[in-house]
């Protein structure tokens, strides 16, 4: 069998964390706006799709280093929970590329990076959970490394709290140049 072939791709969006069994302290507050954002993200995804942009699902392990992707999205699908319907709702396509990742940020000891130069990427869209903590910390490995355009549609990502949230995409807007505006006011 010959492996898949990487998809070139100037333009990535990385799906940030959506496949989470949501059990940590503070999930239930992150429950809610997570499924609104999963929608969100379901309906850019399906337009950036039709625009042959590639999708990387970049998913923390939670600290389970014999994981594997396709078990975790198993798990969570069959949770009669708000975790279980996100999973249901945008759990990766055969054509979508899945990593974990071990930290925040979906570039630290992943193999991120080294994916995203062999596909030729110069933008990434980066979508997910939590605004405040993964989405950012990505956001901020993504500045660091000179992308030529970063944007986190804030529809897109998911906090704990409204305050939060709101701070996080100052911070990504003011200092990391990302771009924040919503999926629904950015011409994909």
């Amino acid at each position: 069998m010959q492996p898949a072939k990487v998809p070139r791709s100037p333009r990535v969006l990385v799906l940030i964390d959506y496949i989470n069994p949501l059990n940590f302290p503070g999930a239930e507050k992150l429950a809610g706006p997570a499924l609104v954002a999963a929608r969100a993200t379901l309906r850019l995804r399906d337009r950036l799709s039709a625009q042959k942009v590639a999708v990387v699902y970049a998913n923390d392990n939670y600290g389970v280093w014999q994981s594997d992707f396709d078990d975790l999205v198993a798990e969570c699908r069959a949770r009669e929970d708000i975790s279980g319907e996100i999973a249901r709702l945008i759990a990766p396509r055969p054509r979508d590329i899945t990593l974990l990742k071990p930290r925040h940020s979906a570039f630290f000891c992943s193999a991120l990076e080294l994916l995203l130069k062999d596909m030729g990427a110069k933008e990434l869209i980066l979508a997910g959970l939590a605004t405040d903590m993964c989405v950012q910390m990505t956001a901020a490995d993504a500045f660091l490394r000179g992308y030529e355009g970063v944007w986190v549609p804030a529809d897109c990502t998911a906090a704990e709290t409204p305050r939060a949230k709101a701070a996080s995409l100052a911070y990504m807007k003011d200092v990391l140049k990302c771009d924040v505006r919503s999926s629904r006011a950015h011409r994909a």
